[in-house]
């Protein structure tokens, strides 16, 4: 199992790459800059390849960066489409120079204009950007809550974006749990999972879903709320994130966490709860004792 956590980048890259060593994670993710705007840090040629070297020799793989939340690439204003494209294009050329393998993507909001628009603009900026370089990173486009006019709460969004693309093959998805079922997927139950993966292999195509960003939801289902949770006390529970963790078609891929850090006990606890779901040689899940006997909080 690949499982790792979003980690801050303050103090510097290697700083980063020792929270993800001490939390003994074998992949990771970091903004490469605010995520809310502001210049990004400067970064020399010799940090950023001792970032790449020691990251390697940590087995940390792969490194995802998360493109800033300040990017709209579907929105209809001129003014605010260029400034997102023109930092999602750097944001993409940092990630290629920290070794990242996936840029994960929001998609944005087509503020009203309509779906068949944002989405056209959203494959405007995909095709520009990768026309742009021989870069290695491959972009996720990841799945939204539904709130408001953001797309990407619907596979077929998503599928409409990527099939607009000429480089097809450097774009894939990221599905994230805590949005999937605040935006009606049923995940939560042991049908509605494989119903979902059955939709999302129709639509999307499985093999094209290369990271899961595992997170429970404080959020109702179908409430249209982004509100992720520690795994296994909220809304999705204990018995649906093993399911997710340990089903034959997720569990080769890398899962990253983004659950709530409030203090400094929250991520080890998190980890702790997803390594111990566990699975067999067989591809069984399986609970350790300590595990087992601790009742699911709901």
């Amino acid at each position: 199992m690949r499982i790792g956590v979003h980690v801050s980048i303050a103090g510097g890259l290697l700083e980063s790459l020792a929270r993800a060593k001490r939390l003994s994670c074998n992949t990771m993710q970091i903004f490469s800059r605010s995520p809310r705007g502001g210049p990004a840090p400067a970064r020399t040629d010799e940090e950023l390849d001792d970032f790449d070297r020691a990251r390697r020799a940590a087995g940390i793989d792969p490194l995802v960066i998360h493109a800033p939340y300040i990017i709209n690439l579907a929105s209809p204003d001129r003014r605010v489409f260029g400034f997102s494209m023109a930092l999602y294009q750097e944001e993409y050329r940092r990630a290629a120079r920290l070794g990242a393998q996936y840029l994960v993507t929001h998609v944005g909001s087509h503020r009203g204009t309509g779906e068949q628009a944002g989405i056209a603009r959203v494959a405007e900026a995909l095709n520009r950007t990768l026309a742009d370089g021989e870069s290695d990173v491959m972009i996720l486009l990841e799945n939204t809550a539904g709130s408001g006019q953001g797309l990407g709460y619907a596979f077929e969004q998503l599928a409409a974006m990527r099939a607009q693309v000429a480089r097809k093959e450097r774009v894939g998805f990221c599905l994230d749990t805590a949005h999937l079922f605040a935006a009606g997927f049923p995940i939560h139950t042991e049908e509605g999972l494989e119903e979902t993966l059955a939709q999302a292999d129709r639509t999307l195509g499985l093999e094209h879903v290369k990271l899961v960003h595992l997170n429970d939801s404080k959020s109702a289902f179908d409430s249209r709320v982004d509100r992720h949770w520690h795994i296994g006390t909220g809304q999705i529970g204990r018995e649906a994130m093993r399911r997710i963790v340990t089903h034959r078609r997720l569990r080769d891929l890398p899962f990253i966490l983004e659950t709530p850090k409030k203090t400094p006990q929250d991520d080890p606890r998190n980890l702790r709860t997803v390594r111990g779901f566990g699975v067999t040689r067989k591809g069984h899940a399986h609970e350790t004792s300590r595990t087992r006997s601790r009742p699911a909080a709901r």
